[in-house]
């Protein structure tokens, strides 16, 4: 609990600095003190052993921490940092609900290499495309203060439209293709969809991947930039984002049952 609370008011901190006080240098050393207390916490009540629980709350706070691990290392090549203002806050919300409100302890085995490799997989896609949905935000936020010619201290902080678009595209481009190796390495896992759980899952994320591929295509075939960049990267991450945790919500909070 102090190590997630410590680690919650540095999020916090740090998007305050982002947001009112830019400081280079401690935007850049607070966040890592931050995930290495997080993460210390975090693996603290995942991993038992040779087993790991990720209930709802766990999946959450072991999600956003990975986005926030990207999102500081990507600052230190591109102008991400405004996205701080939004990732690192929502860190801290998911980290304090893991602790509050944590999952039974669970059986689930991790001792196999190819599991280890879909974990890590899965939630380095899904991080990238969680970043690109705050860009896309942002962005979307960007053009309408444009067209009313708002000069606000948003505006003002945010990198020209050109390369607001081009970050946007990068990492939904590296995402997309992670998730594609997600969706692969998942295969190792099927056995029964209907007996595993994992059809809505499946379906979902596979859903996900075509809204995102028809995006890049998109980009590349017709040059699609804007609104409808932005309108097609949200509803590929909402489907993303239902495919894992609304699945997970309703088997675990309704129906009281668990993927395997």
């Amino acid at each position: 609990m102090i190590l997630t609370v410590l680690a919650g008011a540095l999020y916090v901190a740090t998007a305050l600095l982002i947001w009112r006080w830019p400081q280079p240098l401690l935007e850049r050393s607070l966040p890592p003190l931050a995930l290495l207390l997080h993460g210390i916490a975090l693996s603290g009540y995942v991993f038992h052993g040779g087993t790991i629980t990720i209930g709802f709350n766990e999946a959450l706070s072991m999600f956003s921490w990975q986005s926030s691990l990207l999102l500081w290392a990507l600052c230190f090549r591109e102008p991400l940092r405004v996205l701080g203002m939004a990732v690192y806050p929502l860190t801290a919300a998911a980290a304090l609900a893991a602790i509050i409100w944590p999952s039974p302890v669970s059986d689930t085995m991790v001792s196999d290499w190819k599991a280890r490799i879909h974990i890590v997989l899965s939630l380095f896609s899904a991080g990238l495309l969680t970043l690109a949905a705050v860009q896309s935000i942002l962005l979307a936020a960007q053009d309408r203060l444009l067209h009313r010619r708002q000069l606000t201290r948003l505006a003002r902080a945010l990198p020209p439209v050109q390369t607001m678009e081009r970050l946007l595209f990068q990492l939904i481009g590296i995402g997309f293709v992670l998730l594609s190796l997600t969706l692969l390495s998942g295969l190792w896992f099927i056995r029964d969809w209907l007996a595993q759980h994992l059809a809505h899952k499946t379906i979902l994320s596979v859903t996900a991947w075509l809204i995102f591929g028809v995006l890049l295509w998109g980009r590349v075939r017709h040059g699609w930039r804007g609104r409808t960049a932005i309108r097609w990267a949200l509803a590929g991450y909402a489907t993303l984002i239902l495919a894992y945790f609304g699945s997970k919500l309703i088997l675990e909070e309704i129906l009281g049952r668990h993927w395997t």
